[in-house]
C-alpha cells in the first residue's frame, strides 16, 4: 500500500482509466497493479477476482459499476489510480472521477476503435481539461487494426488542430491472433528508443525482453517515427529536437521525452501506446509513460473557487504550505461508517482537525485519514497526513455529501461543485412487508448519499426512484436486497418526463383572507424560462429600500415559490423555470409569513396553469452493424420516432455506424431487438442527448385520457 509522499508532488500521479464498456479497462488496471507489486496474483474479470471490481454486482456482470481508487508505487512514483465504469448508466462515476484527476489513460478496443461511450468520456475529459494518453488494447483480437483505430480517433475525437492529435510512441508488432491471416500480435516497438519489446508469457508478462526491431517491422517503425517527429517539431519552440531532425541526426531520447511531456500536458498531442491486457503485452511501457508524460499535481493549474461570503474569486496552488482545501468527490456506504473520498488540492489535511464545510456552513470532525483498497474487505491503511495532491479517505462525516468543499475555517474557499446529468428513468418500489418501510427509507437515503444521479421521492403510497437507465435502477434494487436485507416489490420502469413553461407570464396576486380570517399579502411575480445548471430558480427583485417590507415575509414567499416550482401542472419535475418577485406589499396588522406563503402558492398556480408543456428525454443512439443489416435497423429506428443524424461506413466498407436521436420511451427493449435485427452481430450504445416536447398522445396517456 502506498505511503504518504511528503511534499514531493512531482512524483505523484492522480490518474483515471476511462473507456467504453468492454474495452478492457479493468483488465488493464489489474495488470498495472500486478506489475507494480500492489497485488501478488493477477485477477480476472470473467472470474470475478479483480481488485477494482470488488462488488458482487460487478463480479456477476463482468462490468465496472463503481469507481475505485487504488494507490500503488511504480519507479519511485505514487499512483492514485481510479478505474471507472464504461456503461452509460454509470457515467456519474466517470464525471466525479475526472473532476479530481490530473491525467487519464483512455482505453480503446483495437478491433472496434472509437465507440459511443468513448466519445462521452473523451468529451468529459475535455470539459475538465484533463491531459491524457491513449492505450489501444486487445491488439491480439481477430480483426484488431491499430491504423484504423487511430483513424477513428482522428475522425471522431480530434477533428481540428485545437482538439489535439493522437501521436503513437509505441506501436504493435503484428495484430490479431492465430486465426488471422496476418502476423499475430507478439510485442511492441518503442519509437523513441527504436527497440522492440517482447513479454514472457511464462510469468504473465512480467519479464520484458528488449531487442533490436525485427527486419520485417523496421520500415513501418521508421515511418511512424517520422510522423512522431513531424508532430513534435511543429510545436518545438525551444528547439529541443528540430535542428537534429533537420540535420538527419537521431535526437537525444531524453529531449524527445521532454517534448512529448510538454505537448501532452498542453493537450497538443495524446501519446498513443498499444498492447493487450489479456495477453500481458505492453503494460509496463504504459506504466512508464504515465510517470514520464502525465501531469503531477504541480503541473495542473491552481484550483479556483470563491469566498463563500464575499463571492470573490479565490485560488489555491497545489502546495502543502497553502491553506488546506479539498473536494469530496465520492461517498460510499459501509457498515462501520460511511466513507468519504477527498482530493486534497492545497495545504495538508491532518487527523484530529476540524474541517470547515463552507457550502453547509458547518464544521466536521476529521478523526483519522486513510488510504483505502478498492475492496472494502481488505481494510483501510491509516496515514499521518493528506498533503496537497493526495487522495484520502475519511470515515463518518455528518453533514457532508459528494461535491462539497472542505477547508480551513480561517481561510474559507468554496470550490465549484460537480454537476451531474438529470435522471431519465423512474421506477416505483415498495417494501413487501409494511414493517420494513422505515428500514427501506433509511437504505434509500444511503444510496442517494453515494450516488448523486439516484433520486427518490414518495409517489402515491409507493416510492419513486429515478436514475440514468434500467440497469442503474436494477443495480440499486439488488443493493437493497443484498446489502440491506430488504425484499422490495418493483414495478415496470418508466420514462422520467419533465415540464417547462410555454411562455413568459407575469401575475399579480393579492390575498385579503387566510381561511376565514382577515389577512393581507400582495405579490407581483414573473415566470420565465432560463438556462441553468439548476432546474428551477427563484429571485427576489423587490427594492426593499423604497418598500421596507420585512425580510422574513419575502424569504417565506421565495421558499414557497421554490418548493412549488419543483413540479409542474401534471406533477412532473420542472426544468429551466425561473420565478422573480418584482413587487410586494404588506400591512403590519394583517401580514404574516403564512399569508405570503399562501400568496406565493397562488401566484405559482396562476403562472403555470395551462402554461406548461411536457418534455421527454431524447437519447443519442449509436449502432454499429454489418452492412447487410443497415436497412432493417434504419427502418426500425425511424419507426421508433428516431431522427437519423449520421451514417458512416468503416474504411473497408463492411461495417456501418448509425447515429440517431430517439425518444427514450421507445428504447427500453431496444438492446435485445437490435440484436435480433442483426442476427446478434450489431452493437449499440446510448447516452442522454436532450429534452424535447412530447407528442400530445403521450400527455393524454399520462393524464389518463
Amino acid at each position: 500500500m502506498a505511503k504518504n509522499t511528503g511534499t514531493d508532488l512531482t512524483r505523484v500521479r492522480n490518474l483515471g482509466v476511462i473507456a467504453h464498456i468492454d474495452a478492457g479497462k479493468t483488465t488493464t488496471t489489474e495488470h498495472l497493479l500486478y506489475y507494480s507489486a500492489a497485488k501478488h496474483k493477477l485477477g480476472g474479470v470473467d472470474e470475478g477476482t479483480t481488485d477494482t471490481d470488488y462488488d458482487p454486482e460487478e463480479q456477476a456482470r463482468g462490468i465496472t459499476i463503481y469507481s475505485a481508487c487504488v494507490p500503488f508505487e511504480w519507479n519511485g512514483h505514487t499512483m492514485n489510480l481510479i478505474d471507472t465504469p464504461g456503461h452509460v448508466d454509470f457515467t456519474a462515476e466517470v464525471e466525479r472521477s475526472l473532476r479530481v484527476l490530473d491525467g487519464a489513460v483512455v482505453v480503446f478496443d483495437g478491433q472496434k476503435g472509437v465507440e459511443a461511450q468513448s466519445e462521452t468520456v473523451w468529451r468529459q475529459a475535455n470539459r475538465y481539461g484533463v491531459p491524457r494518453m491513449v492505450f489501444v488494447n486487445k491488439m491480439d483480437v481477430v480483426g484488431a487494426n491499430f491504423t484504423r483505430t487511430l483513424a477513428s480517433i482522428n475522425s471522431r475525437l480530434t477533428r481540428t488542430p485545437e482538439d489535439g492529435r493522437p501521436v503513437p510512441i509505441i506501436i504493435p508488432i503484428g495484430s490479431g491472433g492465430a486465426a488471422d491471416s496476418r502476423t499475430p500480435f507478439s510485442g511492441v516497438i518503442d519509437l523513441i528508443e527504436m527497440k522492440a519489446k517482447f513479454f514472457d508469457q511464462g510469468d504473465l508478462g512480467k519479464t520484458v525482453r528488449v531487442t533490436d526491431i525485427p527486419d520485417e517491422n523496421l520500415d513501418e517503425a521508421q515511418e511512424y517515427r517520422e510522423k512522431l517527429f513531424d508532430a513534435l517539431t511543429a510545436h518545438d519552440e525551444k528547439d529541443l529536437i528540430t535542428s537534429a531532425v533537420l540535420d538527419g541526426k537521431d535526437p537525444d531520447p531524453a529531449k524527445v521525452r521532454q517534448l512529448v511531456r510538454e505537448q501532452c500536458l498542453a493537450r497538443i498531442i495524446y501519446p498513443v501506446l498499444a498492447g493487450s491486457g489479456r495477453e500481458h503485452i505492453g503494460i509496463q511501457p504504459l506504466l512508464d509513460a504515465v510517470t514520464l508524460y502525465l501531469p503531477s499535481p504541480l503541473d495542473r493549474p491552481a484550483v479556483v473557487g470563491t469566498d463563500p461570503k464575499g463571492k470573490k474569486e479565490q485560488r489555491r496552488r497545489p502546495d502543502p504550505k497553502e491553506p488546506f482545501c479539498g473536494l469530496v468527490f465520492k461517498a460510499s456506504w459501509h457498515p462501520n461508517g460511511n466513507r468519504f473520498f477527498i482530493r486534497v488540492y492545497s495545504g495538508n489535511m491532518k487527523p484530529n482537525m476540524r474541517a470547515y464545510n463552507p457550502g453547509k456552513d458547518v464544521k466536521e470532525n476529521v478523526a483519522k485519514l486513510f488510504h483505502v483498497h478498492a475492496d472494502p474487505a481488505r481494510g483501510l491503511e491509516e496515514v499521518e497526513s493528506g498533503p496537497a495532491g493526495d487522495i484520502v479517505c475519511v470515515v463518518g462525516l455528518k453533514d457532508t455529501v459528494t461535491g462539497d468543499t472542505l477547508c480551513e475555517t480561517a481561510h474559507p474557499i468554496l470550490l465549484e461543485a460537480i454537476t451531474f446529468a438529470e435522471a431519465v428513468v423512474s421506477q416505483s418500489i415498495e417494501p413487501e412487508s409494511g414493517a420494513d418501510k422505515d428500514k427501506l427509507n433509511l437504505a434509500l437515503e444511503v444510496l442517494q448519499l453515494e450516488d448523486p444521479t439516484f433520486k427518490v421521492k414518495p409517489n402515491e403510497g409507493q416510492i419513486m426512484m429515478s436514475g440514468m437507465g434500467t440497469l442503474h435502477l436494477e443495480v440499486k434494487r439488488h443493493r437493497l436486497e443484498r446489502d440491506f436485507r430488504l425484499k422490495v416489490k418493483a414495478y415496470p420502469p418508466r420514462v422520467s418526463y419533465r415540464e417547462m413553461l410555454k411562455t413568459p407570464r407575469t401575475v399579480d396576486v393579492t390575498l385579503d383572507k387566510l381561511g376565514d380570517k382577515s389577512a393581507y399579502a400582495s405579490l407581483k411575480v414573473s415566470f420565465t424560462n432560463f438556462k441553468s445548471e439548476k432546474p428551477v430558480a427563484v429571485f427576489n427583485a423587490v427594492n426593499t429600500d423604497a418598500n421596507p417590507i420585512p425580510v422574513a415575509f419575502l424569504a417565506a414567499a421565495e421558499a414557497a415559490l421554490h418548493d412549488s416550482l419543483q413540479t409542474g401542472e401534471i406533477g412532473m419535475p420542472m426544468m429551466n423555470a425561473q420565478a422573480r418577485i418584482l413587487e410586494a406589499r404588506f400591512e403590519p396588522q394583517l401580514s404574516t409569513e403564512d399569508v405570503f406563503v399562501a400568496a406565493a402558492i397562488r401566484a405559482y398556480r396562476e403562472g403555470t396553469q395551462g402554461n406548461v408543456q411536457l418534455l421527454e428525454p431524447i437519447m443519442k443512439v449509436t449502432v454499429t452493424t454489418p452492412q447487410q443489416f443497415v436497412g432493417s435497423i434504419l427502418g426500425d429506428l425511424t419507426r421508433r420516432g428516431g431522427q437519423i443524424d449520421a451514417q458512416e461506413m468503416s474504411p473497408n466498407g463492411d461495417m456501418a455506424e448509425l447515429t440517431a436521436r430517439v425518444p427514450l420511451r421507445e428504447l427500453f427493449t431496444y438492446a435485445n431487438e437490435v440484436r435480433s435485427l442483426s442476427q446478434g452481430r450489431a452493437a449499440m450504445g446510448m447516452e442522454p442527448h436532450s429534452y424535447e416536447p412530447a407528442p400530445d398522445e403521450v400527455l393524454r396517456r399520462l393524464m389518463g385520457e
